[in-house]
């Protein structure tokens, strides 16, 4: 069973006007609800999916990865804001979990390898004012947080593909039970990438986890027994996997991209 059941925007958010109230799917939203372990929110840029996915995010305090705390990101601000007029409701409340937007993974391995070289310094550090048995410890206490990112993410985070990385980091990051808030997964993953990604969605949801993704992947969208919602339509509903235009589009251009190219 879902952990999140639904979601709904409070009567006092009706009467605001500024972004990002002003988005027409929260202009007309009405309850959302969540009745498979794996939801898609689909629609074309600018429908509001990536918006409601973040307001959701700062409104359970989900831990992001790659970019700054929820609470303290400026470009999380009208997030916060939406978060506050949301009213969730829970089938079982979890504090596990995490939420990853596409941009946010970029600036991971970058953060992985800082904070590897960090550790260093400070066994150094430790050489200049401390010794005996106390520098034996600290230094110890470094290097142990050293080794336990690498047995997580390799020595070196940039020397894996985009794609072979964002899949260590959702194996190192997951656990069981929780809701995971992914906003675009399939940027950094090839075709095979994402149906490996797909493989680990089915173990992890054997495992009691929940899913809410923002995305524009035909493949990631055929997911067996996913709830699809679109958000193209005011106010966004549920929708079969074959009525999408984004699948409708890809399998015609496929089986005829001539057509379409001629018209470029």
């Amino acid at each position: 069973m879902p952990h999140l059941k639904s979601l709904s925007l409070k009567p006092e958010a009706r009467n605001l006007a500024a972004f990002p109230f002003n988005i027409p799917l929260l202009r007309n939203l009405k309850t959302l609800g969540f009745d498979a372990a794996v939801t898609f929110l689909v629609g074309e840029n600018g429908s509001g999916k990536s918006t409601l996915l973040e307001g959701l995010a700062a409104a359970i305090g989900s831990i992001t990865i790659g970019g700054d705390d929820i609470q303290r990101d400026k470009t999380l601000q009208h997030a916060r804001t939406l978060g506050q007029k949301l009213k969730l409701v829970w089938h079982k409340r979890t504090s596990r979990g995490m939420f990853l937007r596409a941009e946010d993974f970029f600036n991971f391995s970058r953060r992985v390898n800082q904070l590897g070289g960090d550790l260093q310094e400070m066994k150094k550090e430790y050489e200049q004012h401390m010794s005996g048995y106390g520098l034996q410890l600290a230094q110890g206490s470094a290097e142990a947080q050293r080794r336990a990112l690498i047995a997580k993410y390799g020595e070196d985070a940039d020397a894996a593909s985009h794609g072979e990385s964002f899949l260590r980091l959702f194996q190192a990051r997951f656990v069981p039970g929780g809701l995971y808030l992914l906003d675009e997964p399939e940027a950094p993953l090839s075709p095979i990438r994402q149906l490996a990604f797909m493989s680990m969605l089915k173990e992890m949801i054997a495992q009691n986890a929940q899913f809410i993704i923002a995305t524009h992947s035909p493949i990631l969208m055929a997911f067996p027994e996913a709830t699809i919602l679109s958000f193209d339509h005011s106010p966004a509903r549920k929708v079969n996997y074959d009525e999408l235009e984004h699948v409708t589009l890809t399998r015609d251009f496929l089986n005829n991209p001539e057509a379409y190219l001629r018209r470029l």
